[in-house]
């Protein structure tokens, strides 16, 4: 499912976007080959221009010169020691800022090559983001030079999400929140808004019926007194597997409601130096595999077993959560507020949580590590950024291997695309069950298009959406401007919270 057919690939993340930006634009500042052949005729021409030509190269290689100052190369071929050295500098800087990507600075891969491993991300249940950085250092340095990745990647998001689940569990009373905190929720569900619109414009017929299906079921158990919202962790793997199923029986048949595209030339499944730079062989991926599947299983019996322990409870909700969910961090919210909401915090607590996680660096998984440390803690905190990343860092160490012989199977592929599309609804429906939850007075609802235009039309990124958002919840509070602080529903003639 490489990005670059469009009809049958999922969004992929900012990195990717500009990348493929990028390569377009080089190409069309390249001249067409009728134009060269057209000079190399014109002897005339040549000798007229010959001297601007010059120029022209002089320029171009004084401007090459300085990048490889800026970003020093080191060779596919270097020691491991100077790769892992080239694998650090890359990516401490992206858990700091988020933005953009190794392959936009670091010749490692080339793009067809790039957008293979983003779509073993989609492939996988997890954060697709951090998967990407994972399997883009993998590739260069080894497992432990995908780890390491992984920690530069995460780190700063982990820590500021875990001393504001702190302070605020300890310091904030949920149900009186202070004026900088109350813009947060609907400035972070317009991201959600954003997020879901860029996803579902990518979808073909058939994956906007799919999304559409998983959206109703999930709106459905959210708001149906008659179904426990705790179901969805059986309801939303079944939804997702007849979703794969579905495009799968589609691909089967003569004339499919969908393209499904065909196997590109990426990797070599039989000869490739970037295989051999991952050192991870095939009966070792098997095991991980195994090693995931065994872990699940064991957390699972235990929690649901006579032992009562806080820390148990977060790493299993948290794990199988993982185990489970395709599509990034969006999709994960509503399962997320199903299980936490209201037994391990208020829907409150939860919402500035989210605003919180939406303004900070690296992917929104970190939002794990704010639930914990409301619930239990900084060890809270740490088991349940443990859970809900774990599956995902297991998995895709063990898919990379088998990548190369996957890719060519159009069935993986079928399936692949049925199940994303699907996991896509339930970004729609955490819209629906977000807004609900987040919009209680025409104020909020104000920061919500407030925001929703800055992040949309303007095209400001989550951080600053998310500030701008909390300021002007700030001044519409009652403790200042007192603007907009009536309960945004009204039935039967009188206001009622939402």
């Amino acid at each position: 499912m490489a990005p670059k057919e469009e009809e049958t690939t999922e969004p992929a993340p900012e990195g990717v976007e500009q990348v493929a930006t990028e390569e377009e634009e080089h190409v069309a500042e390249s001249p067409p080959a009728e134009a060269v052949e057209a000079e190399k005729e014109s002897p005339a021409q040549d000798d007229a221009k010959e001297p601007a030509d010059e120029e022209v190269e002089t320029k171009k290689e004084g401007e090459e010169d300085e990048a490889e100052a800026k970003v020093p190369h080191v060779s596919a071929d270097a020691p491991w020691g100077e790769r892992m050295w080239e694998v650090f500098s890359t990516f401490w800087p992206l858990g700091l800022v988020a933005f953009g990507g190794p392959q936009q600075q670091r010749d490692w891969l080339d793009e067809e090559q790039f957008t293979e491993l983003f779509a073993i991300g989609q492939g996988l249940p997890g954060p697709t983001s951090t998967q990407l950085v994972i399997s883009t250092a993998l590739s260069r340095a080894g497992p432990l030079g995908g780890l390491l990745a992984f920690f530069l990647w995460n780190l700063p998001g982990l820590v500021i999400l875990t001393t504001c689940g702190v302070l605020l569990a300890e310091f904030i009373d949920p149900e009186n929140p202070p004026f900088w905190l109350v813009g947060l929720p609907p400035a972070a569900i317009s991201l959600v808004f954003k997020a879901f619109y860029g996803f579902g414009v990518k979808l073909d017929t058939l994956g906007v019926c799919l999304a559409l299906f998983s959206a109703l079921v999930a709106i459905l158990i959210n708001n149906d007194d008659r179904i426990q919202p705790t179901s969805s962790q059986f309801v939303f793997p079944c939804t997702l597997a007849i979703g794969g199923l579905i495009t799968y029986i589609d691909h089967k048949r003569e004339n499919p409601f969908s393209n499904y595209g065909s196997p590109s030339s990426g990797w070599n499944r039989e000869s490739d130096e970037t295989m051999r730079r991952i050192g991870i062989p095939l009966w070792v991926g098997a095991l991980i595999f195994v090693s995931w599947g065994l872990v699940l299983i064991l957390s699972v019996v235990l929690a649901r077993s006579d032992i009562e322990n806080e820390y148990l409870e977060i790493f299993e909700t948290m794990y199988r959560i993982g185990s489970i969910i395709f599509g990034g961090g969006q999709v994960v919210l509503p399962m997320l507020q199903d299980e936490v909401v209201p037994s391990w915090m208020t829907k409150e607590q939860f919402l500035q949580g989210l605003g919180l996680a939406q303004s900070m660096p690296g992917p929104l998984f970190n939002f794990s590590a704010y639930l914990g440390a409301v619930y239990q803690g900084v060890p809270g905190a740490l088991m349940a950024y443990v859970g809900l990343f774990g599956p995902g860092v297991i998995l895709i160490f063990g898919m990379v291997p088998f990548w190369a012989r996957l890719r060519h199977v159009m069935a993986f592929k079928a399936v692949l695309k049925g199940v994303n599309a699907t996991a896509i609804g339930l970004v729609g429906a955490a819209c629906v069950i977000l807004w609900e939850a987040a919009i209680e007075s025409a104020a909020d609802a104000m920061v919500f298009c407030f925001s929703l235009t800055m992040a949309v039309y303007f095209g400001f990124q989550a951080p600053y959406v998310v500030l701008m958002g909390g300021v002007l919840g700030g001044l519409f509070h009652e403790d200042l401007l007192d603007l907009g602080q009536v309960p945004y529903c009204l039935r039967d003639g009188e206001y009622v919270e939402a």
